[in-house]
């Protein structure tokens, strides 16, 4: 692994089994984890910690107040969003240790206005399919983190 983590941030996550797939993916890899709140959910919630096993004292969760006191305590250039909004694909982004990788909430995803912000910053899934709406959002944790530890590591 790399000497500098990655972060994963979770925007207002609702579904406590998407947080604790995340939780642990965040464990085995040494990713910091950062819960922002509103929660949709206790982070004591028996389907949290069933998602996570005896996983949770590996990972590193930070908890945020609120989105903008998140944005602000951070550089810009470490932040990535991830949205069905936009067309650029998570592959064209060209991460480092220390990057935040931003995720919203299931149901609406991330605020307009930061997208709108951040519209450089934001990169989307690719989907054959257009029946479905969007990935999963454990999976999608899933698979750009592993993208980012990829191309720090050859992979």
């Amino acid at each position: 692994m790399t000497t500098e983590p990655f972060h994963i941030v979770l925007v207002e996550p609702e579904i406590p089994p998407n947080t604790g797939s995340i939780a642990r993916l965040c464990g085995a890899t040494d990713t910091v984890l950062h819960l922002v709140h509103p929660l949709g959910f206790s982070t004591s919630d028996k389907h949290l910690k069933r998602a996570g096993l005896d996983y949770w004292r590996f990972v590193d969760i930070r908890y945020w107040d609120n989105f903008e006191s998140f944005l602000t305590a951070q550089a810009e250039e470490q932040l990535y969003f991830f949205t069905t909004k936009v067309k650029k694909t998570y592959t064209e982004a060209r991460y480092r240790p220390g990057d935040f990788l931003i995720f919203g909430k299931e149901t609406k995803g991330l605020p307009e206005d930061v997208l709108k912000l951040y519209q450089e910053r934001c990169y989307t899934l690719p989907m054959a399919s257009g029946h479905i709406r969007s990935l999963n959002l454990a999976m999608t944790a899933g698979i750009v983190l592993y993208e980012a530890l990829r191309q720090q590591q050859g992979l």
